[in-house]
């Protein structure tokens, strides 16, 4: 009998390294273990990695062989940025006349803060022609006289001509300096945005090329031979040679991490995610089964980088309670941790008789308002878990969990000094923290337009069980802890997929020129190992910018599917009615492939047309996709052109907006084919081809549409 092969996730933190091994078909956890990371080993954090493989190995009885997929994520470059911890970088702007003027005012990136007090550390200096050999050697030597370290060549529509950005690296090349061109970072136009974020990435870029070439060397004479990649700070995964080139994309990737693990474990098709920690919580969302994503703010302004859209609170699972005239005035931003006390909720009851309530001020600056427990066995802080756990809120087996009596006996002295009954006091101690949480919840639900009938909430991280069902059961949202929350991140590095992004500036874009993004983004993908056959590629044409782009996912293999647990027809009735929030009996199918079923209903109102709402369930129950109002057809590879073309004519709107076709996505065999991101009908057709082509005749196809108003 053959040894299920495992996959394995690393996620490397600022003090601890955790590393999970999924069994690589059935996608469930095998072993965990924690290790302390290794920054100051010789081999840095490399160390650790290996460690936590080894550790894991040994427990799961799995040897290197049997590993399939390897991936690890770090803090390695964010820290960086956050410490002012990067190389010197030297700039060479490229340019005459007017474009000399714009390159030169580049050097201002001198100025950019990257902790209080340091700035970022960069050298300039210009070339007129970047074909002067001479020139070039010359300005190299100037900034290697400055001290650089990394070199960056930038000119003025280099997207568009990078000839110049690339004879500048030729003539470099000699003096050995790792250096990056401008246009290889992004295709985007904006020459000090674009130039910007490459000088941001060159200065990291040492740094994690070295750190790159430490865990490659180490993971090999492990005996691995899977190839190793790193997470991405857009839910993805890259090679270690895409890594190499551009390493700021793993800059943010730490949450990006645990939103994967929720995409991809839990299979949230639509809501928020939350991973709490000790000290704060994490917020991003997922929206019709893929992670909002947003260019990111870095040193204070925006860059190119496409990253998580995640927004943080000062609220964890460690957060103490402040109190004042009586009640509950506050939780955190202080945590427990930061404050040197351990939580009045897991000591033991000896510990906490004669148990009186103070308030300190746990570090130099913050307000006198904490409230603490002095008892027989020392000083505890009163925490979010604390209260929690008092109210029955965590879950048997949680990582957070404690004796409920034991906490209920924690909040009592506390409760005794606002006057009030343990439950009151646990109460409001949870609305208080879960308020910012909510604020910033109810604007992200706002923003992404996330249909409430089938959203949930859904928490990660050791201290979900603090934050995600008291959100919950006060919203009124469907709220749910994730398996295994407290190692939600690796979980996620270890199923994530191989992602790449490819954006273009195409005024007017054409069917030949959107294939070709298209087809970009697939190749790169491939090129990382995900295997060719699985690769899914989602394209959005933006036509107010101008922009292209195509995002392509794929695994390193072809995951062969588990059928040990399958939904059968009366389960997947119920999760699409329960969607739907209608009587099973009025619901129907209405189209399905192998993989997915097309559950429809009706809905009528007075004065208003019929609505056609829609639901699509995978073959494990989890509702997939779900449409207001959409219109069904199956059809089979061969006739869907023809069929594709009428549907498409016939929802397709014109006005004063322009020309704006349905919102189309296709069931093809194991997938769905989402191409709601373009609004020109012939181009939508054009990629539609592209996903028929080399599929059987006979297939069923099935389209899903939806007119936009």
């Amino acid at each position: 009998m053959n040894t299920p092969r495992i996959r394995v996730g690393i996620d490397v933190g600022g003090t601890f390294t955790d590393a999970v091994a999924v069994d690589a078909t059935t996608l469930e956890l095998l072993g965990q273990v924690k290790v302390p990371t290794s920054h100051h080993h010789e081999d840095g954090v490399a160390h650790g990695i290996v460690e936590a493989l080894d550790r894991l190995l040994e427990q799961t009885g799995r040897a290197p062989a049997d590993v399939a997929f390897l991936a690890h994520g770090t803090t390695q470059a964010t820290n960086a940025l956050l410490e002012g911890d990067v190389a010197t970088v030297g700039l060479i702007g490229i340019g005459t006349g007017p474009a000399a003027v714009l390159t030169r005012r580049l050097a201002s990136f001198g100025k950019l803060e990257l902790a209080p007090g340091k700035k970022l550390p960069l050298a300039y200096a210009h070339v007129a022609d970047p074909q002067d050999s001479a020139a070039v050697r010359h300005a190299v030597e100037q900034l290697k006289g400055e001290g650089t370290q990394v070199l960056v060549a930038s000119q003025p529509f280099s997207v568009d001509r990078p000839e110049g950005e690339q004879a500048v690296l030729d003539a470099a090349r000699p003096y050995g300096l790792p250096m990056t061109a401008a246009h290889e970072i992004t295709s985007l136009y904006g020459l000090h945005k674009r130039t910007r974020t490459a000088v941001v990435n060159a200065a990291i870029l040492p740094r994690m090329l070295a750190t790159a070439d430490l865990v490659d060397a180490s993971i090999s004479k492990a005996g691995v031979t899977a190839p190793l990649m790193v997470m991405r700070c857009d839910g993805g995964v890259m090679s270690l040679g895409e890594m190499r080139r551009r390493p700021l994309l793993t800059v943010l990737s730490g949450p990006a991490a645990g939103v994967a693990g929720a995409l991809m474990q839990e299979r949230v098709s639509e809501g928020v995610f939350l991973e709490t920690g000790g000290t704060s919580t994490d917020i991003s969302v997922v929206r019709r089964g893929k992670v909002a994503v947003r260019h990111a703010t870095i040193l204070g302004k925006t860059s190119y980088l496409s990253a998580l859209d995640v927004r943080t609170v000062g609220v964890g699972g460690g957060s103490m309670v402040r109190i004042g005239e009586g009640r509950v005035t506050g939780v955190g931003p202080r945590s427990a941790h930061i404050a040197g006390l351990p939580y009045a909720c897991f000591a033991s009851p000896d510990q906490l008789r004669y148990a009186t309530v103070g308030t300190v001020r746990p570090m130099d600056g913050d307000p006198a308002d904490y409230a603490v427990i002095d008892a027989a066995g020392g000083r505890f802080a009163v925490t979010m878990t604390c209260a929690a756990n008092a109210l029955g809120r965590v879950p048997e087996g949680d990582f957070a969990r404690c004796d409920p009596e034991t906490a209920r006996a924690a909040i009592a002295p506390l409760a005794d000094r606002l006057g009030t009954d343990v439950a009151t006091a646990a109460t409001q101690i949870l609305d208080a923290g879960i308020a910012q949480v909510k604020t910033v919840v109810d604007a992200m639900i706002r923003d992404y337009r996330l249909d409430q009938d089938t959203a949930v909430l859904v928490g990660g991280g050791g201290g979900a069980a603090s934050v995600t069902p008291h959100l919950a059961h006060t919203s009124g949202m469907e709220g749910r802890i994730a398996r295994h929350n407290e190692v939600i991140s690796p979980i996620g590095v270890a199923l994530a997929l191989v992602r790449e992004q490819v954006e273009r500036i195409v005024p007017g874009a054409s069917q030949e020129q959107i294939l070709a993004v298209r087809a970009e983004a697939e190749r790169a993908v491939v090129a990382q190992g995900a295997a060719a056959e699985g690769v899914e590629v989602e394209v959005t044409v933006d036509p107010q910018t101008n922009t292209v782009r195509a995002v392509a996912t794929g695994a390193t293999e072809l995951r062969t599917q588990d059928r040990s647990h399958r939904a059968d027809d009366t389960e997947r009735l119920r999760a699409a009615a329960a969607s739907l929030k209608t009587d099973p009996a009025a619901v129907h199918v209405l189209a399905g492939t192998a993989a997915h079923t097309v559950y429809g209903t009706q809905t009528r109102r007075r004065l208003r047309p019929t609505r056609r709402p829609i639901r699509i369930v995978d073959v494990d129950g989890v509702v997939r996709h779900h449409a207001a109002d959409a219109r069904v057809e199956t059809t089979t590879v061969a006739g869907a052109p023809e069929v594709l073309a009428r549907l498409v004519g016939e929802a397709t709107s014109y006005g004063d907006g322009g020309v704006r076709a349905p919102a189309l996505r296709l069931l093809l065999g194991s997938r769905i084919a989402d191409l709601s991101g373009v609004l020109d009908p012939q181009p939508l057709l054009a990629l539609a081809r592209s996903e028929l082509r080399a599929r059987a005749a006979d297939e069923p196809v099935v389209a899903v549409l939806e007119v936009r108003s």
